[in-house]
Parts: C-alpha cells; sequence; structure tokens
C-alpha cells in the first residue's frame, strides 16, 4: 500500500439503505483564501505534499467565485470512477464555469448533458482521421515557415514562437483565415484573452468585478473577437463549397438536406473555444517538447532520426511522453448534480470533483521511473487509459485530441530536420500556473542552430 494513502473503509447505510460512504476526505485546514492562492499559483507543486500527507483522496475549501469543496483524485481507479461514471450527475459544464465569459456558454467545455452529446455530435466529423489527413499540408506549410524564421545562434523562448506557430494553424484550419489583414486583427484579441491570469479570470465570473478595469477590457475584448469571427463565418457561407476547414466543414453539414448545425452564437463559441484552447494547449506541449530534447542530446538525435525518416510514430511517442511528464491541464473538474459516492467517499451535491491529471501521471504504479523522460513507453500500443490522461476522458475526452497530436507531430518533424537544440542554461525551468495551464516559467528558452546533415530542407521523405 502507498505511504500515506488513507485505508480504505467500508461503506455505511442509512435507514432507507442507501450506500453512504465513508465521511468526507481529510485535507488541509488552512483558511479558504490561502487555499485558492495555492491552488492558482502552484497546484503541481502542492498537490503531491498534500497526496503524501492525506493520501490519494484529499478535499480542499477554494474561494473563488464562490467558496466550494473540491475533491482532488489521484489514484487512477478513482478517475476512472469519474470518467465513466454518470453524466448526468457529473457536469463538467458546471466545473468548467469559470471559463464561462471567455469561451461563451454555449460552449462544449460549458455544456452537459444532452446539448452536450449533440455539441460533440457536431464537431467530431470535422475533425475525424479522414479531415485531418487534409489539414496536415496546411499544418506542414505554416510551420515550416515560422521555423525558418527562428533566430539561429541566439536565446529566445520556445513558447512565445510556438504560439505565434499554432495560432496561424489553428486561424487557417478551423477558420479558414487566409487573409493576412484579418489575422492580424486576429492575433491581438487572442493573446489578451490567453494571457491573462487565473486570478484575472476567477474575477470574471464575479458580476462587480466585471464592470471594472480590467475585466470590463477582456470582455470588450471578447466581444471584438466575436465581431471577427462572425465577419469570417458570413465569408466562409458565401463560399460555401471551397473551404477544406474545420468551419467549412461544419457549414456544409448544417446546409446538407436533414442536416443539422450550430446557430449563430453556438458556431460563434465553438470556434472561439477550438481557437483559444487549441492554440494554447498544443503551443505549450510543443515548448515543453523542445525544452525536455533539448537537455537529453542521445534522445534529441533519436528524435531527428525519425523526423529525417519520416517515422511518425517516435515523433507521437515523444509528443505523448511530454504530455505525460508535463502536463498542460494538471487537473479537470466535474460538478456534482446530485449526491454521489467516488472513491469510497458519500459526497455532496455541489461537490467538485477534479481528477488530477498531473498526479496520475507521476505514479510510478503506472510509468515505472516516471521523472524519466523515455518516449519508448509509448511505442508498445496505446497508453493504458486512463494512466495518460492529458485530453481527459470518457465522454467528455477532448474533441480535438487527434488534431493536436497530429498538429504537435508535424511541427516537431519541421523543426528537427532543420535544427539542433541546446537549452540556455542547465538547470530545467518550473512550471508556472496561466488560467488553466502549466507553461514554461522562463518560456522554454533554446538556442538552434542549423544542422550539418539529414532532411534540412525540411521535407518529409517520400
Amino acid at each position: 500500500m502507498r505511504t500515506g494513502a488513507a485505508m480504505p473503509g467500508k461503506s455505511t447505510s442509512s435507514p432507507d439503505g442507501a450506500s453512504t460512504g465513508r465521511a468526507r476526505p481529510p485535507g488541509p485546514r488552512l483558511p479558504a483564501p490561502v487555499q485558492t492562492l495555492l491552488f492558482v499559483r502552484c497546484r503541481d507543486r502542492w498537490f503531491p505534499r498534500l497526496r503524501r500527507a492525506y493520501g490519494d483522496v484529499f478535499a480542499l475549501d477554494l474561494a473563488a467565485p464562490v467558496r466550494h469543496r473540491v475533491v482532488i483524485l489521484a489514484r487512477r481507479e478513482h478517475v476512472d470512477e469519474v470518467f465513466g461514471g454518470p453524466t448526468d450527475v457529473l457536469h463538467a459544464g458546471k466545473g468548467n464555469a469559470v471559463l464561462r465569459p471567455v469561451m461563451g456558454g454555449r460552449s462544449v467545455l460549458l455544456t452537459d448533458g444532452d446539448e452536450h452529446r449533440r455539441v460533440r455530435r457536431l464537431l467530431l466529423p470535422a475533425l475525424s482521421v479522414p479531415a485531418l489527413r487534409a489539414y496536415e499540408e496546411t499544418m506542414r506549410a505554416v510551420a515550416a515557415a515560422e521555423v525558418e524564421r527562428w533566430p539561429v545562434g541566439e536565446v529566445f523562448p520556445a513558447h512565445r514562437r510556438m504560439r505565434e506557430l499554432t495560432l496561424e494553424v489553428i486561424s487557417r484550419v478551423v477558420l479558414g483565415v487566409t487573409s493576412q489583414a484579418r489575422l492580424a486583427e486576429l492575433r491581438p484579441l487572442t493573446r489578451r484573452l490567453t494571457d491573462m491570469g487565473q486570478l484575472t479570470l476567477l474575477g470574471l465570473s464575479h458580476p462587480h468585478l466585471a464592470r471594472l478595469r480590467p475585466w470590463r477590457r477582456l470582455l470588450a475584448v471578447r466581444r471584438r473577437l466575436d465581431a471577427l469571427i462572425d465577419a469570417q463565418v458570413a465569408e466562409r457561407r458565401a463560399a460555401l463549397e471551397e473551404g477544406d476547414d474545420v468551419l467549412s466543414h461544419l457549414l456544409r453539414a448544417a446546409a446538407a438536406p436533414h442536416g443539422d448545425g450550430f446557430d449563430g452564437a453556438e458556431l460563434r463559441d465553438q470556434l472561439v473555444t477550438l481557437l483559444l484552447a487549441g492554440h494554447e494547449t498544443t503551443a505549450t506541449g510543443l515548448a515543453w517538447a523542445l525544452h525536455e530534447l533539448g537537455r537529453r542530446p542521445e534522445q534529441l538525435r533519436r528524435a531527428q532520426r525519425a523526423a529525417d525518416e519520416g517515422d511518425d510514430a517516435y515523433l507521437t511517442a515523444v509528443v505523448k511522453e511530454t504530455l505525460r511528464r508535463r502536463p498542460v491541464v494538471y487537473q479537470v473538474a466535474r460538478c456534482l448534480t446530485e449526491p454521489l459516492t467516488v472513491a469510497g467517499h458519500r459526497l455532496p451535491a455541489g461537490t467538485t470533483v477534479m481528477p488530477a491529471i498531473g498526479l496520475v501521471h507521476g505514479d510510478p504504479a503506472h510509468h515505472e521511473r516516471p521523472e524519466d523522460f523515455r518516449p519508448e513507453r509509448f511505442l508498445g500500443g496505446p497508453a493504458p487509459s486512463p494512466a495518460w490522461i492529458p485530453f481527459g476522458g470518457g465522454a467528455r475526452r477532448c474533441p480535438g485530441a487527434g488534431f493536436a497530436l497530429l498538429e504537435a507531430t508535424v511541427v516537431l518533424r519541421e523543426v528537427l530536420t532543420r535544427y539542433d537544440l541546446r537549452p540556455d542554461r542547465a538547470r530545467p525551468e518550473a512550471s508556472r500556473s496561466r488560467q488553466v495551464t502549466h507553461v514554461p516559467a522562463r518560456g522554454a528558452r533554446i538556442v538552434v542552430s542549423r544542422r550539418g546533415g539529414g532532411a534540412a530542407a525540411g521535407r518529409r521523405p517520400s
């Protein structure tokens, strides 16, 4: 048994025979505002300490946007209970409510029940394997153009350059934007929304704060982004048969005989979600990948060989191992709409349960020597679910997971056929929390130099 883990207890029964489970999980006794600050700023370092102190299930009291009870789950079996549990009770939309002012109330991240199932059904064909094949060449062209501009021999933050690259990919492949003028409008708006801190994000949900600066300005940015996307939707609708992007897929499906589709506001919220969440998370994963490879010359050479030879399986394994060791999203949330027994504890309605992705990924019970960076662990077949859960799981698994893995693989290929990598210093970078993601604290600073051999032109070998 794991040291410090809570001993499994027996459930008790209420007079009507219902299982009540054990008492609420233990947790720190710090004031709720202090717990909230620690959760926001350093949960990737705080959670492992709490696990050692309280076991695989522990509780927090968070104060923002309203005070509520949170239960953190660290064991794979308990995570499986949540991902495979009743979706009418475990509401992810309510758990993600803090994102509503940014993503929109109709976003796939904010909906639950039948509405969420409908949104997924409409989105998934545009993100299917056949659709992804059509997007790959655009991804490659954008990546090649961007990495060719990297400053050779100079220290630069890989995270910033990757954000620019993935925003360009998402803008073209999801929205179908080709106009440089529109891209120039889009970039600063998305940066403003993705750069806000988590405390600022929490404040957007507070009706009084939303009327004050800087929150009022951020809401104005979201309205300008809405108007820009509405204009792009109108253009793609006018040239419906010409587009080979996600937006055109969605519009054609809605226009087909007996087709079903999103209304204007609903479509806008899905596109904003894909734009903001899609580019930021992939950019962060890629920055961490370069950070890891740059510190490991032997693994860098192995990845470069894979890029030269078109061995996408190995490059994808590099991406998967990066997301295991450096999860971009450290935990996900489900809000209970009625009492439910989870991990042996009878939890009341209103409790938020959080499967801790980072704790599962770092558990030696599921990943041998989890502190090591070993892409080879993902070459023997699919990772056992939910021991590898960077995209969540169950009915709420991210619908863009395949898109993200393909894009990251394509980008790595373009980088590694051109460059050698090294860090600007020996000490690895820590992570810092930004909204719901964990990014390199110093931007994943690297130095690149042109390779002497290999597929230096950056093309995939035929």
